[in-house]
């Protein structure tokens, strides 16, 4: 019985050792991802940092380039729908002009 239990926790031993060696490699292809999503991330967004050899890229500096396009990105889309209002107010203005020119022809017309 004691022979049992001493196979069983050495099973469990080599069990727990082969799920450490996976998991640690799993840890290690998953830091070599963020690497490359890292280096990817920077070559879009900054191609001329991404070019420096040997310059090493820290979490900080992407996430600062990140946050910076998202802002030129939100202010790009605030400055469209500025410009889409005004398109609106001037395509109004004119439509209210042509109105208000077909009424001054109709007018000249009927004076004639």
């Amino acid at each position: 019985q004691r022979e049992a239990a001493c196979a069983r926790q050495a099973l469990q031993l080599r069990e727990m050792g082969r799920r450490e060696r996976l998991l640690r490699a799993d840890l290690g292809h998953a830091k070599k991802q963020l690497e490359s999503f890292k280096s990817q991330v920077l070559r879009v967004c900054s191609p001329a940092a991404a070019a420096v050899a040997g310059t090493a890229v820290t979490e900080q500096q992407v996430i600062e380039k990140v946050r910076q396009i998202s802002e030129e990105c939100r202010q790009s889309h605030e400055r469209e729908k500025c410009l889409q209002e005004e398109l609106s107010s001037r395509l109004s203005k004119e439509e209210e002009v042509s109105k208000n020119v077909a009424v001054f022809q109709k007018s000249l017309r009927e004076l004639q």
